[in-house]
């Protein structure tokens, strides 16, 4: 029995419309979008685009600002053991300072002493993740070295790194060793010196001890003020990083309000699609008691 061309591309369009809406449901419900390619919604797939930007952003930010901080709370860490040590030094030269002491006490004093100095030393040349922290921007090598006359020498410079947590907002990321352990008249490592030499000579006075603890107090204030910074800092990456939080909420919410599918709604798109498949088919087959492939095998008779 020869069928209607006509009737043969109605099916055939109709069987190809279930079909696509049936695709375009499940593809829907695997990815969760209503528009999985610019042909679905060119207008929401550019504005998708320009969330996704943004969205990639906040995270390039909040990742710099994770590395930041835990290098930065290291590096407080690490200066904190040194003002512990500074002032267990203070203390000892407090000590030293008493006329009563004998000499053989003044130098194990001193002996102490220089051992704050070796483990303020260590801190200073502190390295993390391959780079010497308080070398300003010269990191690649320790700050601080030991001349051939046992002094402490300064190698690094006074430069200071700048990371962008956010879009037109960046941070100094370092204090040069120059600001925190040698700066000008409030040199820590100088201020050490000064004391153990002063508990060394037998010529040295109570009160030219005392001026030596002085000296090493100015260093220590100097390098707990300069401090602060780490702190300072840590806190504004804090704030910085709440509010990038919030973005990225809300930014995923606009971009799911743009290309997200109402789960709901393709689930019931996908059961009306496989109902329309399915009544196509049944129309096609009871029309003259032929099946489908009926109308098929004769389509161009």
């Amino acid at each position: 029995m020869r069928v209607s061309p006509q009737m043969s591309q109605i099916i055939l369009a109709a069987l190809n419309t279930s079909d696509q809406a049936e695709q375009t449901a499940l593809q829907q419900l695997t990815t969760g979008r209503r528009v999985n390619q610019a042909s679905d919604d060119p207008a929401a797939a550019a504005q998708e685009v320009s969330i996704s930007s943004q969205l990639n952003a906040c995270d390039q930010y909040t990742r710099s600002i994770s590395s930041i901080t835990s290098e930065l709370q290291t590096a407080d860490s690490s200066l904190n053991s040194a003002v512990t040590a500074l002032q267990q030094a203070i203390s000892l030269g407090t000590e030293g300072a008493n006329g009563t002491l004998s000499q053989q006490n003044r130098n194990a004093i001193a002996q102490q002493v220089n051992d704050v100095s070796q483990l303020v030393l260590g801190v200073a040349n502190l390295s993390y993740n391959g780079v010497y922290v308080f070398a300003g921007t010269a990191d690649s090598q320790p700050p601080y070295v030991v001349d051939s006359s046992g002094n402490v020498q300064y190698q690094g410079n006074d430069g200071v790194n700048y990371v962008e947590i956010a879009s037109g907002q960046s941070v100094p990321v370092n204090q040069p060793g120059s600001q925190l352990f040698s700066a000008s008249g409030a040199n820590v490592f100088t201020a050490l010196s000064d004391l153990a030499n002063a508990l060394q000579d037998p010529n040295s006075t109570s009160q030219d001890i005392g001026n030596a603890v002085t000296e090493l107090r100015g260093a220590y204030d100097q390098l707990t003020s300069a401090r602060t910074f780490y702190g300072s800092t840590v806190d504004q990456l804090q704030s910085t990083q709440d509010f990038l939080n919030d973005e990225n909420v809300q930014l995923s919410q606009q971009q799911n309000s743009t290309i997200g599918v109402d789960m709901n709604v393709a689930v019931t798109n996908l059961t009306q699609a496989e109902q329309a498949r399915a009544a196509t088919v049944e129309a096609a087959a009871s029309m003259n008691n032929i099946t489908l492939m009926d109308y098929l095998s004769n389509i161009g008779q």
